[in-house]
C-alpha cells in the first residue's frame, strides 16, 4: 500500500507541472469587419491569440481572414511587450484594418494582404 501511495505521489508531482505548462491558445481579442465593407463579397474577422508553448514561452499573433475561427488567413506576430490586454480598438476601412494599443502603437494590415482568399 505504501508503494502505491509513493507511486501516486510521484505521478502527481510530474503531471501537475506538465498540465500547467501544456501548450495552449487563448483568444484575447476579436473584431469583425462591418457589413458595409464587404471587401471582395466576404466578411472578414480579426483575432488576437495568446500562445504558450511547453517551455512556458508566451507569444501573440494576429490573424485576419474569412474564417471566424482563424483557421486560415493572414498571420502576424505581435510583440509581447505590447500585451494583448492593451488593445484599445480595431478600425476597418476599405484599404486596411488597424489595431490600436493603449501604448499608442498601431498595427496596420493592408486589405490586399488579407482579401482574395489569402
Amino acid at each position: 500500500m505504501l508503494l502505491l501511495g509513493v507511486a501516486a505521489g510521484v505521478l502527481l508531482s510530474i503531471s501537475v507541472p506538465a498540465a500547467a505548462s501544456w501548450p495552449r491558445t487563448e483568444v484575447v481579442y476579436r473584431s469583425a469587419s462591418p457589413s458595409a465593407l464587404p471587401y471582395d463579397g466576404s466578411r472578414y474577422f480579426l483575432r488576437v491569440e495568446h500562445l504558450r508553448d511547453l517551455s512556458g514561452d508566451d507569444s501573440y499573433r494576429m490573424v485576419v481572414g474569412r474564417q471566424p475561427d482563424a483557421s486560415y488567413g493572414h498571420w502576424l506576430r505581435i510583440d509581447t511587450r505590447l500585451g494583448a490586454e492593451g488593445i484599445r480598438s480595431a478600425t476597418w476601412t476599405e484599404s486596411e484594418v488597424r489595431l490600436r494599443f493603449s501604448t499608442g502603437h498601431e498595427l496596420s494590415v493592408p486589405a490586399a494582404a488579407f482579401t482574395g482568399g489569402r
